[in-house]
């Protein structure tokens, strides 16, 4: 590398960014190891390394030799990938990069060295809290470094080399500013990210070497810092982002949205500009801060990641190897969820232009009022691809391997966008399996138990992976609609066939088939005894042998919670005694319900062969 390198254009700045980018990724598992501020999930190297990640494929994308374009070219792409505490205030940290030198060509060091300092007070303004001991420090720090040393070095290798050795000093400092991090004996782990981006930088400076990592690494099995005695408890549960963009002729008033916020949660950052902005905040009621955020501009990007969960699997036994995710179209008792540790992405529900994470931003019976009360049918989509990355990401960096069940390919891409997902994070280093459970709501939710359950064993993931299999098999699914009139709204079942059926009375019966699909499977004539004869119909046409297997029961009720635990236990009495391992309740989701609207009913069984 050159030795006298006094000026950046845009090329080499995008070289040094990816240097940077590929040595945090080398670090990530060990950075997620030591994350136990702002809260101890484990998840701030995926989260720095993801919003890195949107940077490094904006450069790819294509060259850009004006240094400053590049800069602003950075800091929009981080601003929209930005995840967690630590994106966010490296994406805002970005910008006030961009902002300082947009307008330059090419940087000499005297102006790199001012806009370090643009860049680490907007990083300072985004945050209603600034804490020192965090990132926060470690990004004065650098630019504190950079302009004491910048009359004394002759080129950028001596400048970093120089300031590196004072930004150490600061980042082990961080290790008894914080009792969070004194307790834990670990420096902070987004000050550590940062600093790693600085070392890849100040090696490619040295030795020209842009590093051989080029996506997120996961491996080794370091334990997690403070797994000896882990905070379990903290304030609020969601770790919730939006992204906003100004409506035409107006400009985001970040000032105005910060102090709005500022009471509604904790860790809030508001990272942007007037044209574009990233909100981060942990609160309890994600659905609160979009309905502000979107007074403020056009909402999109909507996620809320479930911290108690993440918390979880972050000190989760070692016993343990294998991570189990569903989607939210899956319908899983809360008692599982919490008994297995099973992880959920969820599904999006649209009604018209506004959009809802299915059962996080939106609950059950919230959906149903609306089904009935809006005008516009409801639309479901798949998450992301981004979003089953994001839970990969941060799973494979606590586990051996990561499984994840999801809803029937036939109806949903969902099956491909975490397909999509798995590939790529398996890559980096741990094995990522996403399967088609050729199921739905509660039965998907029957798959995910036996999946989850043979994971707690302590088994490897074939293993799981072959459990979840055998339960897809002997899985079935029936669904008594409560009305068939939101099946004709949605597009799912003909006007004609909608008509017909309400003039002979007939309450239209769904189930899935063995190939993932969801269709008609039956139907009762007349309103008598409707709920007695629809347990007499599953039972019927899912028989066991009391003396070879047993049964296991999900009912989901739409909004009906009195009915479906009194078809609980008329299902139960339709077994002969002590052949039903259990029946559970729960809340039905959208999956099906958008078809059958409140007072659907829906069952799934599961033969488990007795050992």
């Amino acid at each position: 590398m050159n030795q006298n390198l006094v000026e950046l254009d845009g090329l080499q700045l995008a070289n040094l960014l990816r240097a940077g980018i590929y040595r945090l990724f080398e670090k990530t598992d060990h950075i997620n190891k030591i994350n136990v501020f702002p809260v101890p999930d484990g998840d701030t190297g995926t989260n720095m390394s993801l919003t890195l990640s949107a940077v490094l494929a904006s450069l790819d994308r294509s060259p850009e030799p004006h240094a400053g374009s590049m800069l602003v070219r950075a800091a929009d792409a981080a601003l929209d990938g930005a995840r967690g505490n630590s994106g966010a205030i490296l994406a805002q940290f970005l910008l006030g990069l961009g902002d300082g030198a947009g307008h330059l060509a090419r940087l000499t060091i005297g102006e790199f060295v001012l806009a370090l300092r643009k860049g680490a007070g907007y990083a300072k303004e985004a945050l209603s809290q600034p804490r020192e001991g965090t990132i926060l420090t470690v990004l004065r720090e650098f630019a504190d470094a950079a302009e004491a040393q910048a009359a004394r070095s002759p080129d950028f290798r001596s400048l970093f080399e120089h300031s590196l050795s004072r930004v150490n000093e600061a980042l082990e400092a961080t290790r008894n500013q914080l009792e969070e991090l004194r307790a834990a004996n670990v420096v902070d782990a987004g000050a550590l990210g940062f600093v790693e981006v600085l070392e890849g930088m100040r090696r490619f400076l040295e030795t020209g070497e842009l590093g051989t990592v080029v996506a997120p690494v996961h491996s080794g099995d370091e334990i997690m810092a403070g797994s000896a005695a882990p905070a379990v408890d903290q304030d609020y549960r969601y770790c919730t982002e939006c992204l906003l963009t100004a409506k035409s002729g107006e400009d985001i008033d970040l000032r105005l949205l910060r102090e709005t916020l500022s009471s509604a949660g904790a860790s809030l950052v508001v990272s942007g500009s007037k044209r574009k902005a990233k909100i981060h905040v942990h609160v309890d009621d994600p659905e609160s801060i979009f309905r502000i955020a979107e007074t403020f501009g056009e909402l999109s990007g909507q996620k809320a990641d479930d911290m108690r969960m993440q918390q979880s699997a972050a000190h989760h036994r070692r016993t343990q190897r294998v991570a189990v995710i569903v989607d939210s179209g899956a319908d899983v008792p809360e008692e599982f969820v919490d008994r297995y540790g099973i992880h959920v992405v969820p599904v999006r529900i649209h009604f018209a232009n506004y959009s809802y994470l299915d059962k996080v931003s939106m609950t059950p019976s919230e959906f149903y009022r609306e089904l009935v009360t809006n005008p516009a049918h409801p639309k479901t989509s798949q998450p992301p691809p981004g979003d089953f990355r994001r839970m990969f990401e941060f799973l494979a960096s606590h586990y051996d391997a990561v499984v994840s069940i999801n809803l029937t390919s036939r109806h949903s891409g969902t099956w491909d966008a975490a397909t999509k997902a798995a590939q790529r994070v398996a890559s980096e280093g741990k094995p990522v399996a996403a399967l088609d459970s050729r199921n739905a709501s509660v039965g998907q939710g029957l798959i995910a138990i036996a999946a989850a359950e043979a994971a707690s064993q302590g088994v490897d993931a074939p293993a799981v992976v072959a459990a979840a299999q055998v339960a897809m098999n002997n899985t079935q699914t029936f669904a008594l609609l409560g009305s068939i009139d939101f099946a004709v709204r949605g597009g799912r079942v003909p006007a004609i066939v909608g008509k017909v059926a309400r003039l002979l009375g007939l309450n239209v019966i769904l189930r899935t088939w063995p190939d993932g699909r969801i269709s008609a499977g039956g139907g009762l004539f007349g309103p008598l005894k409707l709920r007695s004869r629809f347990a007499r119909f599953v039972a019927r046409r899912y028989r066991i042998d009391p003396a070879k297997e047993t049964v296991r029961i999900l009912v989901g009720h739409g909004d009906r919670q009195e009915e479906g635990r009194l078809l609980a236990d008329e299902l139960v009495a339709k077994y002969p005694k002590g052949s039903v391992e259990f029946c559970a309740l729960t809340d039905m989701g959208p999956a099906i319900g958008v078809h059958g609207g409140p007072g659907t009913l829906i069952v799934a069984l599961h033969r488990i062969p007795k050992a």
